[in-house]
């Protein structure tokens, strides 16, 4: 199995921490929402909107200069509809190996156009070995 890209990756900073010397999870909760997005661009949403996220449980805290992953994986695509689910893991610079699982959540978005009415998702050609060549019929 080849190995996993994040759609996003940041190290979080002094101003993203709470009282308790941890990140809030707001913080978290807005790259997971960008993760997802960007996701969602990748399998043919152009705009999109964020409709609902799924129930979001931190099973561990993210500290001052951690390295966080967020992880994208589509779960389904409607016609206007777009659902991603986006695991989020952290670990201190350097701890190559030592990520531990934040939280995950899964999010709704829907395609809109400038206006914001809803609009379809055009799915982007297939890329990879299996996908057919730019001339063939």
């Amino acid at each position: 199995m080849g190995e996993r890209e994040p759609a996003i990756r940041v190290t979080l900073l002094p101003r993203d921490t709470n009282p308790h010397g941890t990140i809030f999870g707001g913080v978290i909760l807005s790259y997971i929402d960008q993760a997802g997005a960007v996701v969602a661009h990748q399998h043919g949403a152009s705009r999109v909107v964020t409709v609902a996220m799924d129930k979001v449980v931190f099973h561990a805290p993210v500290y001052v200069g951690d390295l966080v992953s967020f992880y994208g994986e589509l779960v389904r695509v409607g016609r206007t509809s777009i659902t991603v689910k986006v695991t989020v893991e952290a670990a201190p610079p350097g701890a190559v190996g030592k990520e531990r699982r934040v939280t995950e959540a899964i999010i709704t978005y829907v395609n809109v156009d400038r206006f914001g009415v809803p609009t379809p998702i055009v799915p982007l050609r297939p890329q990879g070995p299996d996908a057919a060549p730019e001339d063939s019929p």
